[in-house]
C-alpha cells in the first residue's frame, strides 16, 4: 500500500468514525431503554476519541507527507464491555423489549464488524511496525465493541436465555 492509498484509507476511517458516532448519539437520545442509552452513549464517546486521534494523525501525515513519528499511537481502552455488567447490577428486572433498539443494536453490530475488518486490513497492508500497532489497536477495540453489542443484542432479545448462559445454570437439578 503506497502513501497516497494509506492517506486515503485514513480519510475513509475518519468519515466512518464520525458517521458511527452520529448514529450512536442519535440512538442514545431516541431510546427509552437505559441499557441502550448507556451502551450507545459509551460507544459514541469512544468513536469520537478514535476520530480525534485519526484526525490528528491525518493532519500531521499530510504536513509531513509520511507517517508522523510524533503521534502517540494509543487510544483509550474501551470500557463498553462494562456497560451491560454495570447495568445489570442496578436493575430488578429486564427492560421492556423495543424493536427499534434491537434494530439499532443490529446495525451497530454491522458497523463494528466492518470497522474491525477495515482496521485489520489496514494493519495487514502496512509494513511500518508503528502503523501496524496502531491499526491493530483500533481493530481490537472495534472487535470489543462488536462483542459487547452482540451480548446486548442477545440480552434484549431473550433475557432469560442470556441469564441462563451467563450464569451457567444446569438443568440437572444439582
Amino acid at each position: 500500500m503506497n502513501e497516497k492509498d494509506r492517506l486515503n484509507a485514513l480519510e475513509v476511517a475518519l468519515k466512518n468514525e464520525m458517521r458511527e458516532r452520529e448514529f450512536y448519539l442519535e440512538n442514545a437520545k431516541r431510546t427509552r431503554n437505559p441499557l441502550g442509552k448507556a451502551m450507545f452513549q459509551q460507544i459514541g464517546d469512544e468513536e469520537l476519541e478514535h476520530y480525534e486521534r485519526l484526525k490528528e494523525l491525518h493532519q500531521k501525515w499530510e504536513q509531513q507527507e509520511k507517517w508522523p513519528g510524533s503521534i502517540p499511537l494509543k487510544v483509550k481502552d474501551t470500557v463498553v464491555k462494562d456497560v451491560l455488567t454495570d447495568f445489570l447490577k442496578n436493575i430488578d428486572m429486564a427492560p421492556e423489549k423495543d424493536d427499534d433498539d434491537l434494530k439499532a443494536i443490529q446495525t451497530a453490530v454491522d458497523f463494528e464488524a466492518k470497522g474491525c475488518r477495515y482496521y485489520a486490513e489496514l494493519r495487514d497492508n502496512v509494513s511500518d511496525p508503528k502503523e501496524k500497532q496502531f491499526f491493530d489497536l483500533l481493530s481490537i477495540i472495534e472487535h470489543e465493541h462488536y462483542l459487547s453489542l452482540k451480548d446486548t443484542e442477545e440480552y434484549l432479545s431473550d433475557p432469560v436465555a442470556w441469564y441462563r448462559r451467563k450464569e451457567h445454570h444446569g438443568l440437572d437439578g444439582a
